[in-house]
């Protein structure tokens, strides 16, 4: 049998995984998103502890660990204004489809967005077109080749505190 392609431990060290792309908006955060980078960093450094530190695991966990370090270092921390009646980041909106179907999201920073949960990246197409959109105002959203009218019903903080 031919062992040109069979891999043999050599004693090196494992393959290091190539880095998590990294966004180049801002790394807006609510206080949720927030504790959900701190707690995945809590996770990663258990399972880091846990791992047999030349395995490629480990080497995974540190690539991971070094993506939410950063996401970390780079946060900011962003509340709704209270005073700006519209959608902004935070803001817990409710709208309605020209289909009659409504929905309500939630617009979030990037690393905590999770659509099928109706949190959406201030970054993602449809929160674009929510910003700064008022109760009873419509908005008109591309999505590739459809376009779709969405009739705004409620802003909310998504802190709780009622803004329209």
């Amino acid at each position: 049998m031919s062992r040109a392609f069979v891999r043999e431990d050599d004693g090196s060290r494992p393959e290091v995984p190539p880095e998590i792309p990294v966004s180049a908006a801002p790394n807006l955060v609510t206080p949720r998103g927030l504790g959900l980078i701190s707690a995945e960093i809590e996770r990663l450094d258990a399972a880091l502890d846990a791992a047999e530190p030349e395995s490629d695991q480990a080497a995974r966990l540190r690539r991971d660990l070094r993506y939410w370090n950063l996401r970390h270092a780079t946060a900011r921390l962003t509340h709704p204004d209270p005073n700006v009646p519209g959608v902004q980041f935070g803001s817990r909106v409710t709208y309605e489809t020209e289909e009659g179907e409504r929905k309500t999201v939630e617009i979030t920073g990037e690393d905590e967005a999770d659509p099928a949960s109706g949190h959406i990246a201030y970054t993602a197409p449809i929160a674009r077109a929510l910003m700064g959109a008022e109760p009873g105002s419509s908005v008109t959203v591309t999505l590739g080749p459809r376009r779709m009218e969405l009739e705004i019903l409620a802003v909310e903080s998504a802190e709780g505190d009622k803004e329209a």
